[in-house]
């Protein structure tokens, strides 16, 4: 899977599209389940990459990363080989020292999955820590 390019964000919805490529799906040419969160990874990477909140730079400058603390997926219809879809990410609430993120994944403006993602910010010692202050408030504004 390669990303077909990115779209900007618009009204605090950040559009990342990918192209479905046979490495994707199973026996059947259907998306593999699994593949949709890493459809979701690579979208939600890019928005923070585009709020200034990359994961390198992330752990590079303030010694902090992301990780996944709670995922629900809601699948509606499949993806087939060749789509071209959109991951449309949202961010729907920021804590202290986490995010949560609701995904979804469409084809021309069809839904096909549902996704709600928390993220908690980690110390390198792998404990909760606080969003920094201009990444937060980059991610209020967003």
């Amino acid at each position: 899977m390669t990303r077909e390019g990115k779209r900007a964000a618009a009204n605090g919805v950040h559009v990342f599209p990918v192209r479905v490529y046979y490495e994707d799906t199973d026996a059947a040419g259907v998306v593999y389940y699994a593949n949709y969160l890493r459809f979701a990874e690579r979208a939600r990477t890019e928005m923070l990459r585009g709020l200034g909140g990359g994961s390198r730079e992330m752990m590079e400058t303030q010694g902090l990363a992301f990780a996944v603390r709670r995922c629900s997926m809601e699948f509606m219809r499949p993806a087939r080989l060749d789509d071209l879809l959109e991951v449309e990410t949202r961010l729907t609430d920021i804590g202290g020292a986490s995010l949560v993120a609701d995904q979804r994944v469409k084809r021309e403006s069809m839904e096909l999955v549902r996704m709600e993602m928390t993220l908690a910010c980690l110390s390198p010692a792998g404990k909760p820590a606080r969003l920094p202050p201009a990444l937060r408030t980059r991610l209020k504004d967003f």
